[in-house]
């Protein structure tokens, strides 16, 4: 798999060298495994990252050779003292200060967010598939780098209990990286002055902060691909008058407004900051470990106008009120396939050329912002349409950049993937195009 290649993630890769076995490797330098294991480090250039790799371990719980985890693992105030020193170490290499309870709490926080990934494939993506994902509730309850890497290597526990150790040290750190990204750009900061430079410069005057109308969308979907074929906009009252028939959809906008060129135009916005999981899963999906490279929304904005002609007037608008916010803004990377009608450059695994949308980043004010603009059509598309539909597109990302079976191989969790996958984009339209 691509998503393997030159990182750490081949950690996790069953069929590599890193593979967790049904037993921990044995004291005995020369047993048949540890043959076979060094055959293929050499055979995957991958004799360096092992050696790196051991030499962390070894750092990390202050011991100079593998036996020695042994005494480690059964003796309480040795292991003791390692934790407490591996936070002090971590601590420092994500550039995280304040007090040692301080650092515990933050170190212990990207085990959360460890535990969120998961979570969050359990709930959605792979819903359906909930029993087979669930993890060892003794992995659950741990956040202490040291009791999950000495998990790794003690024959006490079950190879899933170990993978899923070794899997959740993987993600911590994943989350540790993003965490001081995130603290090094002020993140935060800019998420905060976004949202003003929004409600001062962008959205209609003399509305209140947070004032929306509501609208429903009535639109009727064509039954051989569930596309939008026809909408109209009712107000709040209307729409909760309508009974629906088969292949009729009603959805609820909570809109602003602005103003341009004497005109008060409605739009649908949706604040895209992406949880700490979301991060997490897209570095998965890229391949890459450096979120600097891979996460670069960060910060965005979906809106839905009524038409082509009103997304035009925003993006307009856009620019005109960074000038009033004294700053000129630049539109990068520009992928239209909602005004040009040509199709989308698929760039993204797991997407379709289908998805009709204005996509643009806008750099301002120190700020680097995306914005995806949708029509009412091409939104609905966005929610409804077959091979178009967001929730379609989250389980064939998941599954079609391999992140899925790195994350729960299939001859630990007994799961056939590619018929997990044609199930759960199975049951997504049914409950799209039934709902």
């Amino acid at each position: 798999m691509a998503i393997l290649t030159d990182t750490m993630f081949s950690l996790l890769d069953q069929n590599g060298a890193f593979a967790t076995l049904p037993d921990p490797l044995s004291k005995n330098l020369f047993s048949p495994i540890r043959r076979d294991m060094v055959r293929m480090l050499i055979k995957n250039n991958e004799l360096t990252k092992h050696r790196v790799l051991r030499n962390q371990i070894f750092d990390l719980l202050h011991i100079s050779s593998f036996a020695e985890i042994h005494d480690l693992i059964h003796n309480s105030e040795h292991k003791k003292a390692a934790r407490r020193r591996a936070y002090g170490l971590i601590g420092n290499m994500f550039g995280i200060h304040g007090t040692e309870r301080e650092i515990i709490a933050t170190v212990n926080s990207y085990s959360r967010t460890a535990d969120s990934v998961i979570r969050y494939l359990k709930s959605k993506v792979l819903n359906k598939y909930a029993s087979h994902i669930e993890m060892t509730n003794e992995v659950d309850a741990l956040s202490s780098p040291v009791d999950l890497l000495l998990i790794v290597f003690d024959d006490r526990y079950h190879i899933k209990a170990r993978f899923e150790a070794k899997r959740k040290l993987l993600l911590m750190n994943l989350a540790g990286s993003i965490d001081q990204r995130e603290r090094e750009t002020d993140t935060e900061a800019k998420f905060a002055h976004f949202l003003k430079f929004l409600n001062k410069h962008v959205w209609l005057s003399d509305a209140k902060i947070g004032e929306l109308e509501l609208v429903y969308l009535y639109s009727h979907h064509r039954s051989e691909d569930f596309a939008c074929v026809e909408h109209k906009v009712l107000s709040r009252k209307e729409g909760e008058k309508v009974a629906l028939k088969r292949g009729e959809k009603l959805t609820l906008l909570k809109r602003r407004c602005f103003k341009t060129k004497g005109r008060e135009i409605p739009i649908y916005v949706s604040i895209r900051k992406k949880a700490p999981e979301a991060k997490v899963l897209k570095l998965l999906r890229k391949g890459e470990e450096n979120p600097a490279v891979a996460v670069d929304d960060e910060l965005g904005l979906m809106g839905v106008l009524d038409n082509l002609p009103d997304v035009k007037l925003f993006q307009s608008h856009l620019t005109r009120s960074a000038i009033a916010a004294n700053s000129f803004m630049v539109l990068e990377d520009i992928s239209d396939s909602l005004t040009s009608g040509h199709t989308r450059r698929n760039k993204n695994i797991g997407s379709s050329a289908g998805t009709s949308m204005l996509k643009f980043f806008a750099r301002m004010d120190g700020m680097r912002v995306e914005f995806i603009v949708h029509t009412n059509n091409s939104y609905l598309d966005y929610v409804y349409k077959r091979d178009v539909a967001h929730d379609e597109y989250e389980v064939k990302r998941i599954f079609d950049s391999g992140t899925a079976e790195l994350l729960f191989p299939p001859d630990i969790y007994y799961l056939d993937m590619k018929k997990a996958r044609d199930n759960q984009i199975s049951w997504f339209r049914a409950q799209i195009e039934s709902r």
